[in-house]
């Protein structure tokens, strides 16, 4: 008796999304949400239609992040997604607010997963980052084997603890046939205020090292800035002050190498927001 080898279901794409980029982190604690939010908003004042879901179901940050609270609502059966700072966002944080905690097993993070991406109306957008939960699990599993992924970018910080956790998300990606944008490293260093001193808090150049064993473009590094984690406490990420700030740049040039890394990135349009301080 013969059998025919198991075929993988067909990756279908969603409708208007021209690159669906994951970021992801081996553990949490590393600043993925922040990275996730502020790059998402850097790609839109650079000039594109960019979306943000928050896959991070047990832990949705991005609603606090981006400063709304609004419920979404629907249109002839399909959700329509939030919009704060020119970026369309949906996250299980607006449908379940609070500090209510969420018990749900793989099953559920897959149907709730496949209608964040297949039941909101996105609209076009040139880039939809998703926000994954920290690790390895069900959730950014079933988002891979479901849609057609552009890329992945792994968020890190400096120490040999993310670092190893990082190297197995790296593999993970890998063993699943999802390209890799490139590498972060988040909490590079700290510049203590009064004297401009750089302490490298957990490490020194953990991130660019282990990029370039697992040959993984690296991307850059960001500093462990208060005003960072003020912006995002506040629902003002870091990013509003521009790109001509010091504070935001890093965030700006991490966004231009993902635009570089995916092509052309689709037609730009004007930003949809005004920059204030």
């Amino acid at each position: 008796m013969s059998t025919s080898p198991q075929t993988e279901p067909p990756k279908l794409p969603i409708d208007g999304v021209k690159n669906l980029i994951t970021v992801g982190s081996g553990k949490g604690g590393v600043g993925k949400t922040t990275v996730s939010v502020n790059l998402a908003i850097a790609l839109a004042h650079l000039g594109h239609k960019v979306g943000l879901l928050d896959a991070d179901v047990y832990g949705p940050n991005v609603p606090l992040m981006m400063g709304i609270r609004d419920t979404p609502y629907s249109v002839e059966g399909r959700i329509v997604p939030l919009e704060q700072y020119g970026v369309k966002l949906m996250s299980m944080g607006f449908l379940n607010p609070g500090d209510k905690p969420l018990i749900w097993r793989g099953p559920m993070l897959h149907s709730v997963m496949q209608q964040f991406v297949r039941q909101v109306d996105w609209g076009e957008l040139d880039y939809l980052l998703v926000d994954l939960p920290p690790g390895t699990g069900d959730v950014a599993l079933s988002l891979i084997q479901s849609a057609p992924i552009t890329g992945s970018i792994i968020v890190t910080t400096p120490s040999e603890v993310s670092l190893e956790d990082a190297r197995k998300a790296v593999l993970m990606f890998r063993q699943v046939k999802v390209d890799l944008i490139g590498m972060v490293e988040n909490m590079s260093y700290l510049l203590v205020p009064e004297t401009g001193q750089k302490l490298d808090v957990f490490g020194e150049g953990g991130g660019k090292r282990t990029a370039e064993a697992m040959d993984v473009p690296f991307l850059g590094s960001l500093p462990l800035d208060p005003r960072v984690r003020v912006g995002g406490d506040a629902g003002r990420p870091i990013t509003l002050l521009g790109p001509d700030q010091p504070q935001a740049a890093p965030f700006y040039e991490i966004a231009r190498r993902v635009v570089e890394s995916c092509g052309s990135g689709g037609v730009k349009h004007a930003p949809k927001f005004t920059i204030e301080d």
